[in-house]
């Protein structure tokens, strides 16, 4: 590995390490509270170092959403490629494959849909990796109401509602482990059949 190679695997490696510091202090603390000192603090480096990476706060935590799409999109990819001729199996799939991400990333997943910070430069979604890792759920949708498996007037609206039942579980699981949930798994089929069953066609 020449000295160029090595700089730039050194470069990237600093970089993964503020993200992660990062994403740890916003779970912890949220992220009004979280300052690029106090980021800087945490690694032990100055801050002009992590200026030199990320421009501010903003989009050092966009940097973050963007990492988390990215991983759960490249998920989707691949079990869609599984299913690709069966579009309500890859459906029922790719929504354990979310809950499943969320639950074995529970800090990705808390600083990406969870957190949010109080800011005027809100993460763009369009052309975005979340716009990519939701496209693989809503060409689900579409494509069982092609072949006649679901039914729906609005794919758009159908594919949201989805993702807010499954968005809501997954949350609830995270956040409040003191509720006598039923088995984990049980309560993840049972929402993920009652979401399919609502509809199919009759």
């Amino acid at each position: 590995m020449g000295v160029r190679e090595r700089r730039e695997r050194q470069k990237e490696e600093l970089r993964q390490e503020i993200l992660d510091a990062a994403r740890e202090m916003f779970f912890e603390e949220g992220y009004e509270n979280v300052s690029m000192r106090k980021l800087a603090e945490r690694i032990e480096y100055s801050p002009t170092t992590i200026y030199l990476h990320f421009k501010d706060k903003a989009e050092l935590f966009n940097q973050l959403c963007d990492e988390s799409f990215a991983k759960l999109a490249l998920r989707l990819e691949k079990l869609q490629k599984r299913l690709s001729r069966d579009p309500l199996a890859f459906l029922r799939e790719g929504l354990r494959a979310y809950i499943d991400f969320g639950l074995k990333h529970p800090h990705h997943y808390a600083v990406t849909f969870i957190l949010a910070p109080t800011r005027g430069d809100d993460y763009q979604f369009q052309g975005s990796a979340g716009e990519r890792a939701f496209s693989y759920m809503r060409g689900a949708v579409a494509l069982c109401v092609a072949k006649g498996e679901l039914q729906t007037a609005d794919i758009d609206a159908t594919a949201q509602a989805i993702w807010a039942s499954i968005h809501g579980v997954t949350s609830l699981l995270i956040t409040h482990k003191d509720f006598p949930f039923v088995p984990k798994n049980k309560l993840i089929e049972e929402t993920i059949e009652m979401i399919v069953r609502g509809l199919q066609t009759r």
